[in-house]
């Protein structure tokens, strides 16, 4: 009973990112006049579909629920004609119908301003519903802050020894600059505990760093790095909305900066999880609705960082080659937009299921 709640939360996680990125495409396209063939949740056979009246667009929900898509017309390459399921006039059977979509209605022959809000609106998407939930968060729960403020240092850690004391500032981590917890946990767990810690304090008008392995051990199920900051929660209406921005500004800078040490090395693939590591995290989150709105928020903000990227199949990889053309003042061949699409679809499809493979065996 336990697993099926977690796939259905997993499932109303994803479900809702996927589609509140995919409405942004959607509706950008629509206010811009591009016809829209699908808007499907998922990908795979197709479980059930709908068409609304006076609407060309088929509403749908795949079977692999992982993602999303909205087909545009003179998105990819195309003839003019275009093929779309109809039913027969005796309706057992469906048959193909060629729909003519005048050159107007197609994404290519918009401009410039209008093809790049279209592919950036589900990115836009992605951080506004990040920014929503953690303002309700921090309006229902209360947000919770902290600063690079040292509080209850224990005796007998070295940064104490080093003459460290509550109240003191943590100024740097391995020469990078420390203004909050979030801060603190990102440079400690990219640092590791097999490398030494460098750690600057500043105690009134001094500074001083110290170097040491970081010694940790198992408290209550969590690693425990004897590092502790001052904390506490606030509330109110002007709270939530300053929490909700500063909040979503640090975890788009850890997202770089965790991007940056993937490709440095300082990080390995081992850090990063797809689907079943997701799954397994709302398995421990599905207890604390407070857990479950920062997962989202999270996630929500995550998705659409990694489509900011200037990476084929991702929306900023689309992005990428229209201010291309802009500069280079001719556009780029659809058919070859449309290999370098597929090809990088193809190797974030290799990617995600070897991260999926690594998941599975971290289970057992």
């Amino acid at each position: 009973m336990g697993h099926i709640v977690t796939l259905l939360i997993f499932l109303l996680i994803l479900g809702l990112i996927v589609f509140i990125h995919e409405f942004g495409h959607f509706i950008l396209a629509k206010m811009n006049g591009v016809y829209v063939h699908e808007f499907s949740l998922g990908f795979g056979p197709k479980l059930f579909s709908f068409k609304r009246k006076n609407d060309e667009t088929e509403y749908m929900i795949k079977l692999f629920p992982l993602g999303g898509y909205v087909m545009l017309a003179g998105e990819e390459y195309e003839d003019e004609e275009e093929e779309e399921d109809k039913k027969s006039k005796k309706g057992k059977k469906k048959e193909k119908e060629k729909v003519i979509v005048s050159e107007n209605q197609k994404l290519y022959n918009k401009r410039f301003y209008q093809k790049f809000l279209i592919m950036v609106a589900g990115v836009f998407n992605n951080f506004v519903l990040g920014l929503v939930l953690l303002f309700i968060m921090g309006l229902v729960y209360g947000c919770d802050y902290s600063n690079n403020k040292l509080s209850n240092l224990q005796k007998d850690l070295p940064l104490y020894e080093a003459g460290a004391r509550d109240g003191d500032k943590i100024v740097k981590i391995n020469g990078h600059k420390i203004k909050t917890d979030d801060d603190i946990i990102l440079w400690v767990a990219i640092n590791g505990t097999d490398k030494p810690l460098n750690i600057t304090v500043e105690k009134k008008d001094t500074k001083k760093t110290v170097t040491y392995k970081v010694n940790s051990k198992e408290v209550e199920g969590s690693k425990y790095f004897g590092i502790s900051v001052k904390s506490g929660v606030k509330k109110g209406f002007i709270p939530s909305v300053k929490y909700a921005f500063t909040k979503t500004v640090s975890i788009f800078k850890q997202l770089i900066i965790i991007i940056i040490s993937l490709f440095s090395g300082k990080l390995g693939i081992d850090s990063v999880s797809g689907p079943v590591g997701i799954y397994t995290v709302v398995d421990m989150a599905k207890g604390s609705m407070v857990m479950l709105l920062y997962l989202t928020a999270y996630l929500s903000i995550n998705v659409g960082f990694m489509n900011l990227l200037p990476f084929p199949a991702f929306d900023g990889g689309r992005a990428f080659l229209l201010i291309v053309e802009k500069i280079i003042g001719k556009k780029v061949p659809l058919k070859v937009e449309s290999i370098i699409n597929g090809v990088g679809f193809i190797l974030l499809m290799i990617l995600m299921v070897f991260i999926t493979i690594k998941d599975i065996i971290k289970l057992f």
